[in-house]
């Protein structure tokens, strides 16, 4: 049985800053998950959350037992 890893954290970047990636300057993501470890990413999973303003939200990141990517989804708003 394979195990997986769920990672929650907010994130908020401008369209400016989402440019840098778009333009090369930049490859990977990194955050500060909830529970206080720092993850990194490739920024291409990002993708899909882009909106003309940017990107904010809060996100689950979800990886295998050797903590390899599986996927990534925005988490609905709670109020």
């Amino acid at each position: 049985m394979s195990e997986s890893h769920r990672y929650r954290f907010s994130l908020q970047l401008s369209s400016k800053e989402i440019e840098r990636y778009y333009q090369g300057a930049a490859c990977n993501i990194s955050v500060r998950a909830d529970n206080g470890q720092q993850l990194r990413f490739a920024a291409r999973h990002l993708r899909p959350f882009i909106t003309f303003t940017g990107i904010q939200g809060k996100f689950q990141l979800t990886t295998d037992k050797n903590n390899q990517f599986q996927s990534l989804k925005k988490l609905p708003t709670t109020f």
